[in-house]
């Protein structure tokens, strides 16, 4: 086996060396790229994400001191559901078999950082469930923290941001 590590953006496309293949038809239409005649091969992807907070809010966090609950715990949750549900949220995004998601909080002065490992075995990669994964998790901390970032009902403080892929590779 070998290994293969892209940093490129996106979605594989299902493209081997010598090969063009789109999300578009001949007509400019959107759709799903056949991936039937790739072969298997085992895939992970890594994507990381930050929320920015006040201090007193990462703090709560950190003692578990928030009145809607555990929210790393409610997170970790969410970012996994998401995961699993990516393909109905993106268009043209294949239904894939997860075969395992790994979700890691790093909590610092002002913010928490998501990173949320997803591997699969089959003919696409699993950018995009990382990615939502990520996205999806630190909404709910950001929903789960509202009130406690609240000033004078706006959020001046509070922002998601650095959603990226920091990993892919591909076993073949």
């Amino acid at each position: 086996m070998t290994e293969e590590t892209d940093t490129g953006s996106g979605r594989d496309s299902g493209a081997e060396a010598g090969e063009s293949l789109t999300h578009v038809d001949e007509s400019g239409g959107a759709q799903m790229v056949d991936v039937g005649d790739k072969a298997e091969s085992k895939r992970r992807a890594v994507a990381r994400g930050t929320i920015r907070l006040r201090a007193e809010t990462v703090e709560a966090i950190r003692a578990d001191d928030v009145g809607k609950g555990n929210v790393l715990a409610t997170a970790r949750v969410g970012a996994t559901q998401a995961v699993k549900h990516t393909w109905e949220t993106i268009p043209m995004c294949h239904q894939i078999p997860i075969t395992n998601v790994d979700t890691e909080f790093e909590l610092a002065d002002r913010r928490v950082t998501l990173s949320v490992a997803v591997e699969t075995v089959g003919k696409t990669g699993c950018e995009m469930e990382a990615l939502e994964g990520v996205s999806t998790g630190l909404n709910v901390v950001w929903d789960m923290v509202k009130a406690t970032e609240k000033v004078d009902g706006e959020y001046p403080e509070t922002r998601i941001e650095n959603v990226q892929v920091v990993e892919k590779t591909v076993d073949r």
